[in-house]
Order: C-alpha cells, then structure tokens, then sequence
C-alpha cells in the first residue's frame, strides 16, 4: 500500500477498501505475539481481566481482533480509528468464548479520509454479532480526521476506568 515501500508494521495492508485482500498470515502471526504478550502478564501475576487491548489505526485493528480470538478472558478493548481484520472469517458469537460479553470502545472521527467512518461503522455492525451488542460503544468525532482529539482521550480515559476500578 505504501508504493510498495517496507514499513514498520504488525501485518501488511494491501489495501482500505471494503473488499481489499488481507495478509491472514501476518494478521495470525501478530495477533500470536500479542497473545504471547498478554500470558506474560498473567504469569507475572496481572490476571488477565484487568489487561486492555488498545491502539490506533492498524494497532487498533490487531486489538480488536485480538481480543475476539484469545482464549483469555480480557478486560475490555479499545479501538480507535480502525477496521476489524479477517472480518468474514468470524462466526456469529460463540456460548464458549471467554470474551463474548467483553466491553469494547470504538471510536472514529467523521473527516476521517484514510479509513472513512464507514470503516468504524461497518466494524461496530460487525462486532455486535460476535460479541454481546450491548457492551459495544461507538463514538464519532465531527472534524476529526485520522487522528485523536482532546474528547476521545477522555472518552478512552473514562472507559478504562470503567473497566479497571482500582483494587482495595
């Protein structure tokens, strides 16, 4: 996508349409590491319901579909301006999933020209089938485009409090 340029990234992007083809292979593979991240953490003694999976763009892409595929019970994710990869390969939701009730945050700005709110939207629709819809919040942000801006920061920052109150 980069005019073939290497870049630094978790899987190629061949392309931001609707039907692009997606490297399954380096989707699965970074996906992997993450999930090898997040035992680590658990075997350091962070259980895995107070972990978050998060990012932007890309990162918020391997997250999402991160989150749906690990057999970890996590404690929510967050997706910002971004897609969910492998998106036909999901079946409806599963009654043995440990995160068929997780709560996830996505957000999206409406100028968006990279990865159009259609993305988000068509992402939100999606996740509301795999996962329970009424633990899916979706957010847009008028002017924003493929950023962040001051409200979405503080819409993440209140749902990570939401889903990690402090342990006394």
């Amino acid at each position: 996508m980069n005019f073939k340029m290497n870049m630094s990234s978790w899987f190629d992007i061949i392309g931001l349409s609707v039907d692009a083809l997606e490297d399954e292979g380096g989707i699965k593979n970074a996906a992997e590491s993450v999930k090898a991240m997040i035992d680590l953490e658990v075997k350091n003694g962070i259980p895995s319901h107070r972990i978050i999976l998060g990012g932007f763009s890309q990162g918020g892409a391997l997250s999402l579909y991160t989150a749906l595929t690990t057999h970890q019970k996590l404690g929510g994710v967050i997706g910002l301006s971004c897609w969910l990869p492998l998106r036909n390969s999901f079946p409806e939701a599963s009654a043995n999933s440990p995160n068929k009730d997780i709560c996830a945050l996505q957000c999206h700005g409406e100028a968006d020209t990279l990865l159009p709110l259609m993305f988000g939207a068509l992402t939100a629709d999606k996740l509301k089938t795999i996962i329970n819809p009424d633990n899916i919040t979706f957010k847009s942000y008028a002017g924003m485009m493929h950023g962040s801006c001051p409200q979405e920061m503080m819409d993440v920052k209140q749902f990570i409090e939401e889903q990690l109150p402090p342990i006394n």
